[in-house]
Protein backbone atom coordinates (compact mmCIF):
# COMPACT_ATOMS: atom_id res chain seq x y z
CA UNK A 1 0.00 0.00 0.00
CA UNK A 2 2.99 2.38 0.68
CA UNK A 3 4.16 2.29 -2.91
CA UNK A 4 0.80 2.53 -4.61
CA UNK A 5 0.36 5.81 -2.14
CA UNK A 6 4.00 6.71 -3.03
CA UNK A 7 3.39 6.52 -6.70
CA UNK A 8 0.24 9.48 -6.52
CA UNK A 9 3.56 11.88 -6.48
CA UNK A 10 3.98 10.74 -10.19
CA UNK A 11 2.45 11.75 -13.11
CA UNK A 12 0.47 8.54 -14.14
CA UNK A 13 -0.41 5.15 -12.45
CA UNK A 14 1.91 2.45 -12.76
CA UNK A 15 0.78 0.07 -15.81
CA UNK A 16 0.62 -3.06 -13.89
CA UNK A 17 -2.27 -1.72 -11.77
CA UNK A 18 -5.36 -3.11 -12.07
CA UNK A 19 -8.02 -0.86 -14.13
CA UNK A 20 -10.00 -0.04 -10.48
CA UNK A 21 -6.90 0.91 -8.65
CA UNK A 22 -5.65 2.59 -11.71
CA UNK A 23 -9.07 4.82 -11.97
CA UNK A 24 -8.63 5.38 -7.85
CA UNK A 25 -5.04 6.75 -8.62
CA UNK A 26 -6.56 8.83 -11.15
CA UNK A 27 -9.66 10.01 -8.61
CA UNK A 28 -6.96 10.88 -5.91
CA UNK A 29 -5.08 13.03 -8.66
CA UNK A 30 -8.56 14.75 -9.44
CA UNK A 31 -8.89 14.06 -12.77
CA UNK A 32 -12.10 12.27 -12.24
CA UNK A 33 -13.05 11.80 -16.28
CA UNK A 34 -10.02 10.06 -16.51
CA UNK A 35 -10.51 7.76 -13.60
CA UNK A 36 -14.64 7.19 -14.98
CA UNK A 37 -13.15 6.37 -18.86
CA UNK A 38 -11.32 3.46 -17.24
CA UNK A 39 -13.81 1.86 -15.02
CA UNK A 40 -17.17 2.56 -17.00
CA UNK A 41 -17.06 -0.20 -19.38
CA UNK A 42 -15.51 -2.70 -16.50
CA UNK A 43 -17.51 -5.76 -15.03
CA UNK A 44 -15.72 -6.97 -11.72
CA UNK A 45 -17.66 -5.73 -8.73
CA UNK A 46 -14.04 -4.22 -8.09
CA UNK A 47 -14.50 -1.75 -10.53
CA UNK A 48 -18.23 -1.24 -9.89
CA UNK A 49 -17.41 -0.25 -6.17
CA UNK A 50 -14.54 2.61 -8.00
CA UNK A 51 -17.82 3.75 -10.10
CA UNK A 52 -20.18 3.92 -7.51
CA UNK A 53 -17.05 6.13 -5.26
CA UNK A 54 -16.57 8.20 -8.69
CA UNK A 55 -20.71 8.58 -8.96
CA UNK A 56 -20.66 9.87 -5.41
CA UNK A 57 -17.43 12.35 -5.60
CA UNK A 58 -19.40 14.22 -8.64
CA UNK A 59 -22.69 14.55 -6.29
CA UNK A 60 -24.60 11.93 -8.36
CA UNK A 61 -26.15 9.52 -5.42
CA UNK A 62 -28.74 8.29 -7.18
CA UNK A 63 -26.13 7.06 -10.03
CA UNK A 64 -23.83 5.88 -6.81
CA UNK A 65 -26.53 3.69 -5.22
CA UNK A 66 -27.11 2.12 -8.30
CA UNK A 67 -23.09 1.19 -8.84
CA UNK A 68 -22.62 -0.15 -4.78
CA UNK A 69 -25.67 -2.48 -5.64
CA UNK A 70 -23.79 -3.70 -8.54
CA UNK A 71 -20.20 -4.33 -6.79
CA UNK A 72 -22.34 -5.38 -3.50
CA UNK A 73 -21.42 -3.11 -1.08
CA UNK A 74 -23.16 -1.02 1.49
CA UNK A 75 -23.96 2.78 -0.26
CA UNK A 76 -20.75 4.40 2.05
CA UNK A 77 -21.69 7.14 4.61
CA UNK A 78 -17.81 7.76 5.52
CA UNK A 79 -16.37 11.08 4.06
CA UNK A 80 -15.13 10.97 0.29
CA UNK A 81 -11.62 10.41 1.76
CA UNK A 82 -12.31 7.78 4.19
CA UNK A 83 -14.26 5.48 1.29
CA UNK A 84 -11.14 6.18 -1.15
CA UNK A 85 -8.97 4.53 1.89
CA UNK A 86 -11.48 1.43 2.31
CA UNK A 87 -11.36 0.54 -1.38
CA UNK A 88 -7.66 0.85 -1.97
CA UNK A 89 -6.64 -0.82 0.65
CA UNK A 90 -9.39 -3.59 0.11
CA UNK A 91 -8.59 -3.71 -3.62
CA UNK A 92 -4.68 -4.30 -1.93
CA UNK A 93 -3.50 -0.86 -3.38
CA UNK A 94 0.10 -2.86 -5.32
CA UNK A 95 0.69 -3.83 -8.58
CA UNK A 96 -0.66 -7.29 -7.80
CA UNK A 97 -4.46 -6.02 -7.26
Amino acid sequence: MAAYIASLDGDAPSPDLSAPLAALWWAAKGDWDKAHKIVQDESSPEAAWVHAYLHRVEGDLGNASYWYRQAGQPVAKDSLEAEWQRIADALGGSASA
